[in-house]
Formats: C-alpha cells, sequence, structure tokens
C-alpha cells in the first residue's frame, strides 16, 4: 500500500539433504542479479519464477490497481475505481466473476468471512459508490471504511460505511468470532481540514459485528504517539499517523509502520493495542511503510517508501541502503521486547531512472525452516528474498516488466505481491498476474493451505 500523494541417523540425513538442497538452490540462483530489462515490452526473470497468467485491468474498473487479499478458491484485487472478483481455482487461468466500480483511493481490500472492507482516503461529497471528489476542507466531505456483504460472491451488496479521522489510507483486521476490529491507518493533518486537524497520533479503530455489519461503528481512536513520534528531518517524514499495520493475531503482536516511527504493539485486546516499543532510522528510512513477520514472529521485515512510491529510488544514485527493507529481531519477553535491527536488504538490479521504483508490498512464502517473503517494487518487478540469516539476505528470484516508458517518467509496476496456496498472485498496472516458483528452499510452502488470507492479518502457517 502506498501514496501517490502523500537425530545420529538423523543429522547425517539432513546433511545430505542440506547439501543437496544447497546445489540445487545455487543452480536456481543463476541470474538473479541480472541487468533489469531496458524496453517496454522486455521481460526479466530467475530461472526459478514462471508467468503462468496475466489478466490485464478492466476497462469497467479501469483506475491504479491496488492491494489484494484471498478467500477459498477467490482473489480480490483493489483499484482506485473499486474492485473486481478473480476465481482462481486454476491459477494459470483466473476468470472474473465480479466487478464492483466503487471509486476511492487506494481501495485497500480486506476480507473476513462474508465480509469485505475498503479503505477510502481521498476526500468524497458522500459515502456511496456514485461519489465525487469533494475537497477536504468541506465539513460534509467523507473519508473512511465501506463494508461489503459478499456472501454471494458473484454479487457484492453495499452494507455500512464508516466515516474516520483523517479518512482510511489503509487497514487492518483483527477478526473475532462475533466482531472484526478494523485498524485504520491515516494521516496528513492540517488545520484546515474540519475532520482531520493536528495532531493526528493514532489510529482509528472500527468494529463491525458479522452478525449485523450495518452497525459497524467508529468505537474509538487509540493515541499511539503521547509524547509524540519522529518530529521530522530533512530525510524522514514527520509522523502524523500510521501508514500501515501488520497483525499477528495468535501472537497478540502487532507491527506498525508510522511514517518517521516502527512500533510493537501488543493487541492482547484488540480494542486496545498498546505500543511496546517504538525505533526510529534517521539516517536510512524516509517514510515507514509497511511489516512483515517471520512466521515465528521473532522477527519483522519493514519497508521504506523514499519518494512515496513515485519516484525512480532503485538507480545507482540512490544506493542498497535507501528505499530498502530493514530487519529487525525481536527480543526480550513481555512489555520488555524490543525491536533490534540487523541489516537492510534492496533488490540488485538497478532500474531506469524513467522507472518508479521503492520496497513495497509483500508476504510470507511458508517454507519449512525458512524465512522467505515475496515483495513487490512497483517498476522493480517482483523479489524474493530469503531473510533467514538476518544479517545477510538475499534474493533468491526475480520477475521483472521493463520500463513503462524509457524515455519520460511514467508511474506503473507491481503494487502488491502476495503468496497464496502454491502461488504467486501479483496486482499492478500491468493486471492481474499468476505466477510459480520452482525452488527446494520453497518448495514446502505448497502443503501450507488456507482458507483466507489478507496480507495485513498475518496467520499462522503451521
Amino acid at each position: 500500500m502506498t501514496s501517490l500523494h502523500r537425530s545420529r541417523r538423523g543429522r547425517r540425513r539432513l546433511g545430505v539433504v542440506a547439501a543437496v538442497t544447497g546445489l540445487l538452490a545455487s543452480l536456481f540462483l543463476a541470474g538473479t542479479a541480472a541487468a533489469a530489462p531496458e524496453g517496454p515490452d522486455d521481460v526479466a526473470h530467475s530461472d526459478n519464477i514462471s508467468l503462468l497468467s496475466n489478466t490485464p485491468v478492466s476497462e469497467a474498473i479501469p483506475g491504479i490497481a491496488s492491494d489484494l487479499a484471498f478467500q477459498g478458491r477467490y482473489a480480490f484485487a483493489g483499484n482506485y475505481d473499486g474492485f473486481t472478483v478473480y476465481d482462481i481455482g486454476r491459477p494459470a487461468s483466473p476468470r472474473v466473476v465480479a466487478e464492483v466500480l466503487c471509486p476511492g483511493s487506494q481501495n485497500d481490500i480486506s476480507v473476513s468471512g462474508d465480509l469485505l472492507f475498503l479503505s477510502v482516503d481521498s476526500s468524497r461529497n458522500d459515502d456511496s459508490c456514485a461519489s465525487t471528489t469533494q475537497p477536504a476542507t468541506q465539513e460534509n466531505s467523507w473519508e473512511g471504511v465501506r463494508v461489503f456483504d459478499i456472501s454471494d460472491i458473484r454479487h457484492p451488496e453495499y452494507v455500512a460505511a464508516v466515516e474516520t479521522p483523517c479518512g482510511s489510507h489503509t487497514h487492518t483486521l483483527v477478526p473475532e468470532r462475533r466482531n472484526v476490529y478494523v485498524y485504520v491507518s491515516s494521516y496528513g493533518p492540517d488545520a484546515t481540514f474540519p475532520d482531520c486537524g493536528p495532531p493526528h497520533d493514532g489510529i482509528s479503530i472500527v468494529k463491525v459485528p458479522r452478525n449485523a455489519p450495518e452497525r459497524a461503528e467508529l468505537s474509538g481512536f487509540d493515541v499511539l504517539f503521547p509524547e509524540g513520534g519522529f518530529p521530522g528531518s530533512d530525510t524522514g517524514s514527520e509522523t502524523s499517523g500510521c501508514h500501515d499495520i501488520t497483525a499477528y493475531p495468535a501472537l497478540d503482536l502487532a507491527a506498525g509502520a508510522c511514517m518517521g516511527d516502527g512500533i510493537l504493539m501488543d493487541i492482547s485486546d484488540p480494542a486496545r493495542p498498546e505500543v511496546i516499543d517504538q525505533v526510529q532510522d534517521t539516517e536510512h528510512f524516509a517514510f515507514w511503510h509497511s511489516a512483515t513477520f517471520s512466521q515465528d514472529g521473532s522477527k519483522v521485515v519493514f519497508t521504506d517508501e523514499l519518494g512515496g512510491g513515485g519516484a525512480p529510488t532503485c538507480n545507482a544514485e540512490t544506493g542498497d541502503e535507501y528505499g530498502a527493507d530493514g530487519i529487525y529481531h525481536i527480543t526480550g519477553t513481555g512489555d520488555d521486547r524490543r525491536l533490534a535491527f540487523q541489516d537492510y536488504f534492496k533488490i540488485p538490479r538497478h532500474q531506469a531512472d524513467t522507472e518508479n521504483c521503492v520496497a513495497h508490498n509483500g508476504s510470507l512464502i511458508p517454507a519449512q525452516g525458512r524465512d522467505i517473503m515475496v515483495q513487490a517494487w512497483y517498476q522493480g518487478g517482483l523479489s524474493v528474498v530469503d531473510f533467514t540469516d538476518s544479517q545477510n539476505p538475499e534474493e533468491i528470484g526475480y520477475f521483472d516488466r521493463g520500463p513503462v516508458n524509457p524515455d519520460v517518467p511514467t508511474f506503473g509496476g507491481t503494487w502488491s505481491v502476495y503468496y497464496y496456496n502454491g502461488y504467486i498472485y501479483s496486482n499492478g498496472q500491468s493486471g492481474f498476474d499468476v505466477l510459480r516458483i520452482d525452488d527446494p528452499r520453497t518448495d514446502s510452502a505448497r502443503s501450507v493451505r488456507l482458507e483466507e488470507l489478507n496480507a495485513q492479518t498475518q496467520p499462522t502457517y503451521r
């Protein structure tokens, strides 16, 4: 999500397996640091990644492609103009089963049971799907969270809207049996905005009853930075809210990417999250954007969205420690848990100066015994990153299209890319992609089957 504006035999056996796996892995690694493609029609990829299908952006929902969510045999693709539902029962041949026109950036999307949620962070004249843009300075302008009933997957029904302070740039579900709590991230307050004045030092919490979603309501605003967040600098953003939060409900933890701060939260009481630790990187991070936990919850990978998603920050001039991932260990126990920095990761292919490229949305590939994720980099394509050794993360696979325009800076590329039930799914400006990774390091992940996936609500894979 982004802002365009803003055991003796046993040991011997394991040793042999490790040796064979290492040998095979070295073969797959060939070419992962190859040069980026140079022309609009060029594609470069590692030998272990293959593109199975591409479904172009629909003319009926033509806006900027944003986030993805999954449930059963369906993928839900957000778009600034609404959302599309794909049947991915046959991953190599996805079919469109529903298209809902409902403008409101970013339309970041999540699903839980029969409910679907959309984030709206553009000021509208009302909460309907027929709304038009309207200045945030007008008191009757609306921004917030929309709720749909998807019990009939082919005919989603709009059932509720909840206005939230400063809108909903992104959101995170913390589901319970009776209710779904929605953590709403937003930022960018202004004294001229009637519903979004400073200080904006926390997150909105929306409570949605599963059996009566029409009674969805703003249950509170949780202050995360009572003493203030990062005040801002020439290179780093002032913290005035959060950009994105990833919850790990099974561990009662959440990690927040909050503009100038990275935070770790206790969410044992979903309605009252509490900050355990707060870190800053004043030298290398410009805008804390998103977070991903390792499977065991001992690590967090934060991303830095240098340039807001619209700048060419994967070039030689920017270097490999800016617009990158930051890998952190979670040390200690209870309220004494702390985030400890380990290393940075950035894709090893320099992109053209006309390509917007920066660390963006990704998710774990639940390989057994390893920490591996797949991640979007806009026009830098997608990258598969092994961060098992936190101080020596490495790319083990990639897929990269050439620049949209090699001569003029043009927005494009992969917004979000997630691994779900054996395949990699990407939502971007080139459409909805389905890819496959064949690699001894990730093959074990295919045995993991989920009924639902929202990347910002991290599941327990094993």
